[in-house]
């Protein structure tokens, strides 16, 4: 991918006028994008892109999309959507209306990127000084400006909505597969109020506590529905459906089977420091494409 660095798009003139009659007092994206705009420039990220190929998105724009999907606590896939569907973002973004966005995956290449070159407090850096310089920010008040934290909790986030959607989709092959099995098997009626829509369409809790709390739910109900299909009394061919491989791989990708101090056989996340973590060029990133990553090629 190559890139011109310029500032941000312009707002197409319909855009604008159909994004302040829906939000005449305004909305978070349009705040952003009148008053901050000039912080989101490609012209920082210049060294992470090349300068030759065929163009590609603005890092500008992308490190926009990482804000506000930070600040709105979106995944990756729900930020994409975004684009899409909100106007305001649109008016952010200087899309036009009938503009079809993006994939969600260029999001996760993009920070992988700014990772790479050491790139991750850019834009925070930017973004503190600009408002110190408008008197937006008091001199000598404390800010969170840690763009690792910010990139880091994303990532999360989007492990979390990986184990979860892993659990719905062999949910439902073992529906179509061996229905009287599941049935036997787990509470389907408490599974099936869990899982009956997709991870992905869900606002995820904004509490870190709460965030955990449902990484939890979503480990445990892994490790059951796979301790059922690898049980020796289970059907040989349970465990040979592919959404049921994909979930044992999700589940030992994501979490930590350890015994507490109590004796007690406990399911947590993974921790990369302490745990080790899978390395992005092996690690899947969607039960429904096993060659998907997040990490950027090369």
């Amino acid at each position: 991918m190559s890139m011109q660095p310029k500032a941000l798009p312009p707002v197409p003139e319909q855009t604008a006028k159909i994004a302040r009659k829906a939000f005449p007092k305004g909305s978070l994206p349009i705040r952003v994008r009148d008053r901050l705009a000039e912080v989101f420039a490609d012209e920082p990220f210049a060294e992470a892109f090349g300068t030759r190929g065929a163009p590609g998105l603005s890092p500008g724009v992308l490190s926009l999309v990482t804000v506000l999907q930070f600040a709105e606590n979106l995944t990756d896939r729900q930020a994409a959507a975004m684009t899409v569907r909100a106007i305001d973002w649109k008016y952010a973004l200087g899309m036009e209306l009938a503009d079809t966005g993006f994939d969600h995956t260029v999001l996760p290449r993009f920070r992988a990127r700014l990772a790479e070159h050491g790139l991750e407090r850019v834009v925070f850096d930017r973004l503190l000084e600009y408002c110190k310089d408008a008197g937006l920010v008091a001199a000598g008040g404390r800010q969170r400006t840690d763009a690792t934290h910010v990139i880091g909790a994303v990532r999360d986030l989007n492990r979390t909505e990986l184990a979860g959607e892993s659990v719905r989709a062999a949910l439902e092959a073992l529906a179509v597969a061996a229905p009287s099995w599941l049935s036997d098997t787990i509470d389907v009626a408490e599974f099936a109020h869990r899982y009956g829509e997709r991870i992905n369409g869900w606002t995820m809790p904004s509490s870190q506590t709460k965030r955990e709390k449902l990484a939890h739910v979503f480990g445990q109900d892994a490790l059951t529905l796979c301790r059922a299909a690898y049980a020796p009394a289970a059907p040989p061919w349970i465990r040979d459906i592919e959404a049921v491989q994909t979930l044992r791989q999700v589940l030992v990708q994501t979490y930590y089977l350890h015994t507490d101090a109590r004796g007690r056989e406990v399911v947590r996340k993974r921790e990369a420091e302490t745990d080790g973590v899978p390395p992005g060029s092996i690690r899947l990133a969607s039960p429904y494409d096993t060659d998907a990553r997040w990490a950027a090629k090369g």
